[in-house]
């Protein structure tokens, strides 16, 4: 039997492997984010008396084998592992497959430590998850208070294979056993900071374009949240299964907020700041009061965050723009219709138009998000996704392609009617080699692949595009875009594989 040299009682892991989930893009287009909800936990938990560290193994770049021999190193009584990435409902099913790598290897040279998995994806698949990876337990929710049960009955040293925890799944004599879901936390401002002490602060760094104006800084770079939860509903989208499957949001004070960014500012450094809240620009009071701040604590941020066009108006964007709120990320999704209603995202043209002219009249720059592949797409409506974007000439863009996330209404209609969804958890991933996005009613899942890494070309190859990158941002960063394009994406599946 084993013994705990260091006496340590949770070991958090972020799992990572930015080769297997970006291919040649994750060698320096990619952001490298802090992973907030390790340093969530670890805040919360180490209020408690208990002994809590980290273990970020996406920014310190360790493989599989290592991350194993590191979280024996520490021998502690329970190893949380977050499953969850930098974009929470696209980055955390891809995460499983080296989530599963680094079990496999620690089970067998530390089989006595204890694991559990956390995040999106064990939330939104718990029973498959508990029966399929060499795992004692998974947390369904949030995991504040179910790591904080189990840490309890764990470290009472009375044997037990009985586990009366809330949110915490487990198998005893073979038959899967669930608990009652965890309440969510009620005030968020009960919730430490960040345990930003226990992260290598100085491995992160911000995406490409987030830093246009200096390429230079990405390095000086921390998140932040303001809100958890979204309470929109759209089909595509998986983030309720980490929140009891339930819409909803709540909000930290707007003092709490920026009670934490200044932390940031005055013991890291932090230039570059993104607001990790699926959805920033939602109410506008609470954006323009912790603008305010921002403002009053003269703080020279470059931030991004999320908002959705029917959400914004002028003057919220004006104070956004003053805070240091520099780039916005737009859910557009699609140029069509009812390609976006179909999916319950309910905008207009008109107030794409709106939203768009707002934002660049407020000097604020424009990271627009699409989705290839829906289900009402074809080829002339995912044309017509193109054209729009880009027609608008957007800074930046992402193009995405649709898959049926475990936990999302796309996923649960996959399997309904018996669509072929990737077999390996990375062909989940928009930009690895496995990638295999959905059939739409009218294409094949290959088609869509094709179409999206045509345009992604065509979009930063378009003259008007490279002209308008080097009026705002200057020749570096149009030759940065350049090397960007020849940093080509290897895929596994072909048009006439497919057929």
């Amino acid at each position: 039997m084993s013994t705990r040299r260091q006496g340590l009682d949770l070991l958090l892991v972020n799992p990572g492997n930015m080769k297997q989930l970006y291919g040649k893009l994750g060698s320096s287009l990619a952001g490298i984010e802090p992973p907030l909800w390790c340093g969530l936990i670890a805040g919360f938990i180490r209020q408690y008396g208990y002994s809590v560290k980290i273990i970020d193994a996406d920014a310190e770049n360790w493989s599989p084998e290592y991350t194993a021999k590191k979280i024996a190193e520490y021998n502690p009584l329970l190893t949380e592992i977050m499953v969850l990435g930098t974009n929470p409902s696209a980055s955390s099913t891809p995460k499983m497959t080296v989530v599963r790598e680094t079990i496999t290897v620690l089970k067998k040279i530390a089989p006595h430590i204890k694991i559990i998995l956390s995040g999106l994806h064990p939330s939104a698949l718990p029973e498959r998850t508990l029966r399929e990876e060499e795992v004692e337990f998974v947390c369904q929710g949030e995991g504040f208070y179910t790591i904080l049960q189990l840490l309890e009955v764990l470290k009472s040293g009375k044997k037990t294979d009985t586990y009366k925890v809330d949110g915490l799944w487990y198998i005893k004599d073979g038959k899967v056993i669930s608990n009652p879901p965890a309440p969510l936390i009620k005030n968020l401002d009960e919730l430490p900071f960040v345990a930003w002490d226990l992260l290598p602060m100085d491995k992160y760094r911000a995406h490409n374009w987030h830093c246009f104006e200096d390429l230079s800084s990405r390095y000086s770079y921390a998140v932040i949240y303001t809100s958890l939860g979204c309470p929109f509903n759209c089909t595509y989208c998986n983030i309720h299964a980490l929140y009891n499957g339930k819409p909803g949001i709540r909000f930290r004070s707007s003092e709490k907020v920026v009670e934490e960014i200044d932390f940031l500012v005055s013991n890291y450094k932090i230039k570059n700041l993104k607001i990790l809240d699926e959805l920033f620009a939602i109410r506008e009071d609470r954006v323009m009061d912790i603008c305010d701040l921002i403002i009053q604590g003269g703080y020279d941020l470059n931030i991004w965050a999320y908002a959705r066009v029917d959400t914004v108006n002028e003057r919220m964007l004006k104070k956004m723009k003053q805070a240091g709120i520099n780039w916005i990320a737009f859910g557009f999704e699609s140029a069509n219709r009812k390609v976006r209603q179909d999916v319950s995202k309910r905008i207009t043209q008109e107030r794409i138009q709106k939203a768009v002219e707002m934002t660049h009249d407020a000097g604020i720059y424009i990271m627009g998000n699409f989705i290839f592949g829906l289900p009402e797409d074809d080829i002339e409506t995912m044309q017509e996704t193109l054209n729009m974007a880009k027609k608008f000439n957007f800074e930046y863009i992402n193009f995405y392609m649709a898959m049926a996330y475990p936990g999302s209404q796309l996923y649960e209609d996959a399997l309904r009617e018996g669509i072929k969804l990737p077999e390996k958890w990375d062909g989940y991933a928009q930009y690895s080699e496995e990638t295999l996005p959905l059939p739409t009613k009218y294409l094949s899942s290959t088609e869509v692949l094709q179409f999206r890494d045509k345009a992604f070309v065509e979009y930063f190859t378009n003259p008007g595009y490279l002209e308008m990158i080097n009026k705002k941002f200057g020749s570096k960063v149009v030759k940065h875009i350049e090397e960007m394009l020849k940093q080509k994406i290897c895929r596994k599946y072909t048009l006439s594989e497919d057929k």
